[in-house]
């Protein structure tokens, strides 16, 4: 199967929804991970990235995919025994989502790109999602996920994990990812992929060795240390995941100084760099 030819002439149309930011999530992602001083009341700013817990889609049961997604969905490419990870992302904030505030999305396909991976055929889609308040774009926002088509119970041609060397840090924190950690995530982000939580499906279906750390909460992870440390705000933040982490991992986060902003990376202690990042300050 040629995925190029699978998705010639796929261009879906750009979507528009609108949200209140209710102060809810922001306290119970604080909660999932003991994380001090992040609680906001009305009219504080949300911390980068966290407006992941909303603009959540309520998809009915009868619409999820074999494995948890939705089956169909505006971005979601065509491609048969369709398998989705997450590769990265670049943020730019203009100004802060604030609680309280009515925000309006507006997201679009921005690229798609069929590349060649050790396990076949790639396809790295990136949609681009603009935030405003009454006009004013606040945030800039690419996702990139990669597809590939994986019939069930065909094994998964992982690389072999290289065990890296904690990387020089003046910053460092520890999170620990057990089945209970990844479940309350699931649960915020109201992510039905199978591979997060159903032990069964992720080893015999996907070919994974165990129950996968979600790409968005390793995200996340990288973000805490100037959230934490900063004493400015962040003003752009890209990242790139590189290879999986799986449950019952502490993952160990890195900072270091690099002039006007900060380098990340966190990794599974022990095991493989995960993902990486840059934070710039405003």
């Amino acid at each position: 199967m040629n995925l190029a030819d699978v998705l010639r002439g796929w261009a879906p149309a750009p979507l528009e929804t609108a949200e209140v930011i209710g102060p809810w999530p922001t306290a119970a992602f604080s909660a999932l991970l003991d994380l001090p001083g992040a609680v906001a009341g009305p009219g504080e700013p949300l911390p980068p990235l966290w407006h992941w817990f909303h603009f959540l889609e309520p998809t009915p049961q009868a619409a999820l995919g074999e494995d948890g997604h939705p089956a169909e969905g505006r971005f979601l490419p065509p491609i048969p025994d369709r398998r989705r990870m997450i590769a990265g992302g670049r943020l730019r904030v203009h100004a802060p989502i604030r609680i309280g505030d009515r925000i309006d999305r507006r997201s679009e396909l921005a690229e798609v790109a069929v590349k060649d991976g050790r396990s076949g055929q790639l396809a790295f889609v990136t949609v681009r999602h603009e935030y405003r308040r009454d006009g004013e774009l606040l945030l800039t926002e690419d996702q990139d996920v990669v597809y590939r088509s994986q019939p069930a119970g065909q094994p998964r041609r992982l690389a072999t994990p290289v065990a890296a060397e904690e990387p020089p840090h003046d910053w460092k924190i520890a999170m620990s990812t057990g089945p209970r950690v990844l479940f309350r995530f699931s649960a915020l982000t109201y992510n039905t992929h199978r591979i997060h939580y159903d032990q069964p499906y992720v080893t015999d279906v996907e070919g994974y060795p165990g129950l996968v750390v979600h790409g968005p909460l390793l995200a996340l992870s990288l973000l805490e240390i100037p959230r934490r440390y900063g004493d400015r705000p962040v003003a752009a933040f890209d990242y790139r995941l590189s290879s999986p982490v799986f449950a019952g991992a502490t993952v160990l986060t890195h900072g270091r100084r690099d002039g006007d902003g900060v380098a990340l990376s966190a990794m599974a202690e022990g095991g493989a760099r995960a993902v990486t990042g840059t934070a710039r300050f405003a």
